[in-house]
């Protein structure tokens, strides 16, 4: 395709030569979408004209333009494309042979019902990595119902382990589900593009929101098959190792983590508490995990009269891992994050003009994520992507325009 899409830099990315047509929408789907554009992937998002996107539908706004979508889109070409029209659908066969990859989160059966599902697309492009992020997955008897985060979150059990003891489930602050589906997605269609390279032929990935919590729930399932108890709610406490917790300070909370049996015999001595570590309910990592309320009152009988900074300084310059618990702005006014890290990147936008959006946390030490472009306003790039690689001519394309087929 046109190196115009990836233009903006000339330094080598990781990604460079492949490909992208992104058809998701709201949070998953976008999100992997751009972190193969942030590795240079030339990513063109495909929207619904006169429409786009349901997240430009999502606040915050500046100056009419969603800031929402800005985030999660940058680093891609818009289009708009007519995908029930027939001359929507050829267009975009026509995209689909130049392409590597198609992203798409509708749900299971939408495109095969538009003509547009793999076993089509594979006869054009035999290539292809054709990926899905759904609720529940293209297959499996829940493969229709339709899934967002929260729905992900409840039923892939991440709500029945996070809250206070004997509260109610609780959703994680975040859409977990979502970030961890189009992350999920984007490690499939990675490993997709490298069995292409030793078999010459593309593959369908298909991504679970669901699934996708299940997995990151880890030893919660360990701990039930073993013991057949449910693991319930334990606040900020951890079901396997203690202490590992947060501890009430003078002017907030502290997180302080032992992870063994020597930084939790070293914490002891640095907090004048021997005693701990003889006393037959904290012998172990397992007696001190059914012990935790009893040992954390101790714990916070030193932490109690001194600050989060203090209380930082002593344990981290012990060689012990602690540290104090963020609010966004703090985070975003640390500089080992915000600045050395680049967890936050300015850019211009056309229509928002400056704002921040998230960093990447993927480094490729040789080559860097980058911000090549901001997010696209919606049919922005029609006439450069259908002319310069579909070769349609001005006439043409007004003409797409006015059968209200871009």
């Amino acid at each position: 395709m046109s190196d115009g899409l990836n233009s903006a830099v000339n330094d080598p990315q990781a990604l460079e030569d492949i490909c992208v047509l992104d058809l998701t929408r709201v949070v998953a789907g976008p999100y992997g979408g751009s972190i193969l554009g942030d590795f240079g992937a030339k990513v063109i998002k495909i929207e619904v004209p006169g429409k786009g996107d349901d997240a430009r539908g999502y606040g915050p706004y500046k100056n009419g333009e969603s800031v929402y979508y800005a985030n999660l889109n940058r680093n891609k070409k818009g289009i708009t494309l007519n995908l029930k029209s027939e001359k929507g659908k050829e267009i975009f066969k026509k995209l689909v042979a130049k392409a590597d990859v198609v992203l798409e989160n509708f749900r299971p059966g939408v495109m095969d019902k538009l003509g547009l599902g793999y076993d089509v697309l594979k006869k054009i492009n035999p290539g292809l990595i054709y990926a899905a992020c759904s609720g529940f997955g293209s297959y499996g008897r829940y493969s229709q119902r339709p899934g967002y985060d929260i729905i992900s979150q409840g039923m892939g059990g991440l709500m029945s382990i996070t809250g206070c003891p004997g509260g109610e489930p609780t959703r994680s602050g975040n859409a977990m589900g979502d970030m961890l589906g189009g992350m999920n997605m984007i490690m499939g269609v990675l490993m997709a593009l490298h069995a292409r390279q030793r078999t010459g032929k593309g593959q369908r990935v298909d991504v679970s929101l669901v699934d996708s919590v299940v997995a990151s729930l880890e030893n919660a399932y360990i701990r039930y098959f073993d013991s057949g108890q449910i693991p319930v709610r334990s606040g900020n406490a951890y079901a396997s190792i203690a202490p590992y917790d947060t501890y009430h300070a003078r002017d907030g909370f502290v997180v302080i983590a032992c992870g063994n049996q020597k930084l939790y015999e070293k914490f002891c001595r640095l907090i004048g508490r021997e005693d701990m570590i003889t006393d037959e309910r904290f012998l172990t990592v397992p007696l001190r995990v059914q012990n935790n309320l009893i040992q954390k009152a101790e714990i916070e009988k030193w932490t109690m009269d001194k600050s989060v900074d203090d209380i930082v300084d002593i344990i981290l310059g012990a060689g012990i891992p602690a540290g104090p618990i963020y609010d966004v702005k703090n985070i975003t006014e640390d500089q080992h994050i915000a600045s050395d890290r680049e967890m936050f990147i300015d850019i211009e936008h056309p229509v928002i003009g400056h704002m921040k959006v998230n960093g990447n946390p993927i480094k490729l030490m040789d080559m860097m994520p980058r911000i090549n472009y901001p997010a696209p306003t919606l049919g922005q790039d029609n006439d450069m992507v259908f002319g310069d690689i579909l070769g349609m001519d001005e006439d043409q394309i007004r003409e797409l325009k006015q059968q209200k087929v871009i």
